[in-house]
């Protein structure tokens, strides 16, 4: 059998007259559009880069917390007879920028108040040398009956606040207790509270306190905070 190329073969129309042979043809009605490729490729490229973005916005917002979550209600659930027991009574939540504040006013007006006496975690002061920052924030959140934030302006501009907010939110979402207590050391516009969708949220349906500019009106404030901070037996 005689090997035949594509120059060997002839079209033949339906009119009896031979065409160009099928190598010719090919040339001239099958043209690979490299315009078209190159746009498939570039769409394709941009549509994984879109993917990759939103996958690591994910990670960052929703799955890291939620591994964290998942971890301490393993760690919770394992516990030989099932009892939480706290280690502090608030977790306090704020930016270094009002850590003077925390020293000076907050400090002195809970822990040296009692009996009973409270205990805060400051990530100053409790956090684990050596231990990673994440776990350090959710282990102690976690150990803590209340997680106390302290919003300022310095507080929203915080990516540790902003984490340590998503923590506390969605552990109030998931064990549907009163665990979360917001205390505003300033006002905040409306305006920039629409940026922050948890704490407009929170501000929208759950009672705050706001710490008062009036020196006469902060031993009510103290009074109210504590009392909602001491653990239930010393009521």
């Amino acid at each position: 059998m005689t090997n035949l190329s594509l120059n060997d073969l002839q079209c033949l129309s339906s009119d009896g007259f031979e065409r160009p042979n099928m190598q010719v043809f090919a040339k001239q009605n099958c043209v690979f559009e490299i315009e078209f490729v190159l746009f498939i490729s570039t769409s394709l490229a941009v549509v994984l880069l879109l993917l990759a973005v939103f996958v690591h916005q994910m990670s960052r917002h929703l799955i890291l917390p939620l591994y964290h979550i998942a971890r301490a209600w393993i760690e919770q659930a394992v516990r030989e007879d099932g009892r939480v027991r706290y280690r502090y009574d608030a977790f306090v939540s704020y930016s270094g920028k009002d850590e003077s504040w925390v020293l000076k006013e907050l400090l002195p007006s809970l822990e040296q108040r009692g009996p009973p006496f409270l205990r805060l975690c400051l990530h100053t002061r409790d956090f684990q040398l050596g231990k990673d920052v994440v776990d350090n924030i959710t282990d102690s959140l976690y150990e803590s009956r209340y997680t106390l934030c302290l919003v300022s302006r310095h507080y929203l501009r915080s990516n540790w606040c902003s984490l340590e907010m998503q923590l506390a939110t969605s552990r109030l979402q998931v064990e549907h207790k009163d665990v979360l207590i917001l205390v505003f050391l300033e006002k905040i516009p409306s305006r920039l509270l629409s940026a922050h969708h948890r704490l407009a949220r929170l501000v929208k349906t759950r009672t705050y306190l706001d710490w008062p500019q009036d020196p006469e009106e902060r031993d009510s404030f103290w009074d109210r905070l504590w009392d909602k901070l001491k653990p239930e037996e010393a009521l």
